[in-house]
């Protein structure tokens, strides 16, 4: 069974949107580490967007970072079936070869990404929303 709370979820929308009230200075909202935390096998993401439902267990988080045999084997074609992100940011980093607890990594294993997606230099809604700097 999949939860679903209207409110909290799109409360949670604008608050990764940088319209949310945060005591924190700097805090970003990191996807690929909520994915793995709430939806650590990806039935939720499986359910709401159909072309990744090939995709196996968590890797369905992180498509771009699969092999090209690996999207072949699920059926996605990045750029086609799916798109490709647009940026990355280099939080998920560190999150991307992580797996919940008790799940063993794709068969066909990481080789690294079939497409190297671009990085913003500016981390996080900082780069939307930071006071302009003197030139």
């Amino acid at each position: 069974k999949v939860d679903y709370d209207v409110c909290s979820n799109y409360g949670n929308w604008l608050y990764s949107a940088g319209v949310g009230n945060d005591p924190r200075e700097n805090r970003k909202f990191n996807m690929i580490k909520q994915g793995l935390d709430y939806d650590g096998n990806g039935d939720y993401v499986r359910l709401w967007v159909p072309e990744l439902q090939g995709i196996k267990g968590a890797d369905i988080h992180t498509p771009w970072a699969l092999t090209g045999a690996a999207l072949s084997q699920a059926g996605v074609t990045l750029g086609e079936t799916y798109p490709q992100p647009v940026v990355t940011a280099p939080e998920w980093s560190r999150h991307i070869n992580q797996r919940p607890q008790g799940q063993s990594p794709h068969p066909g294993g990481r080789r690294g990404p079939a497409h190297t997606p671009r990085q913003h230099k500016a981390r996080g809604i900082d780069f939307y929303f930071s006071p302009k700097r003197e030139a």
